[in-house]
């Protein structure tokens, strides 16, 4: 069996505050989607080449003191693993990561953003172009990087995936596209891994480690001050075994 090209990826866990703990948003790709059909996955999806578009920069908000750490880690990929995130959560989930002309956080209730949605989604407006014509500033400095993990070989797509943690923009609503994405909740990592372990909620195994790990926080506040603390960044990458020498048993 030949196995499947790796290509890099991006994903955003968006949090938001609630009782007892906080809450992630989580979408239900189509059961036809060929990658993770009918599971329950962060908003996310395959860097584009005209995310590391150098132009993009002008649209780029300036980097705090966690981003700089996260950019070294990163490497030269920075700003498309960042971009291809914001992109694909707002094409996935309608959610936008930027900033308006005066310095806040888009308020997308008071925008239509829709037809820009599925433009971008169809490769017939670009996250530049969007951001050129409204004004738009991607809030880079608002997502942490979190962590990366390699798909497993023998699976039908393959990707080296860098996940980030962001804290819900206010003034927004999430809307499920209809047709990639068939569903959205808000629900707590605890509530998740416990519906999944009832087979109520069907995951692929690194969205399990990641909510795993995520349940180890109850609150938004200690959430984000963990995932822009961090300095170390996991990689998690399938270890191949070794073939045995001619021979040997």
């Amino acid at each position: 069996m030949i196995d499947q090209p790796i290509r890099p990826a991006a994903t955003v866990i968006i949090a938001r505050a609630a009782a007892p703990q906080y809450e992630i948003l989580i979408l239900r790709p189509t059961n036809a989607a060929v990658f993770a059909g009918g599971m329950y996955v962060f908003p996310g999806g395959k860097i584009d080449e005209a995310d590391a578009d150098p132009e993009l920069i002008n649209f780029i908000s300036p980097l705090g003191a966690p981003q700089l750490r996260q950019q070294i880690a990163l490497g030269d990929a920075w700003q498309a693993c960042w971009v291809a995130g914001i992109r694909e959560t707002f094409e996935e989930s309608g959610i936008l990561l930027a900033y308006t002309a005066d310095g806040v956080l888009a308020n997308t209730q008071a925008m239509n953003l829709d037809q820009a949605r599925a433009e971008i989604h169809d490769g017939t407006l670009t996250l530049k172009a969007l951001c050129a014509r409204e004004g738009l500033t991607l809030a880079v400095d608002q997502i942490h990087y979190f962590n990366r993990w390699v798909t497993p070989p023998g699976r039908p797509r393959r990707f080296d995936t860098r996940f980030f943690i962001t804290s819900a923009p206010l003034n927004q609503l999430h809307r499920h596209d209809g047709a990639e994405t068939t569903e959205s909740l808000w629900i707590s990592p605890t509530k998740a891994l416990d519906r999944n372990a009832q087979d109520d909620f069907g995951m692929m195994t690194v969205t399990i480690k990641q909510l795993e790990t995520l349940n180890q926080y109850q609150s938004l506040t200690s959430l984000l001050t963990m995932a822009g603390g961090q300095t170390d960044f996991p990689y998690y990458a399938p270890v191949l075994p070794v073939a045995p020498a001619a021979g040997n048993p």
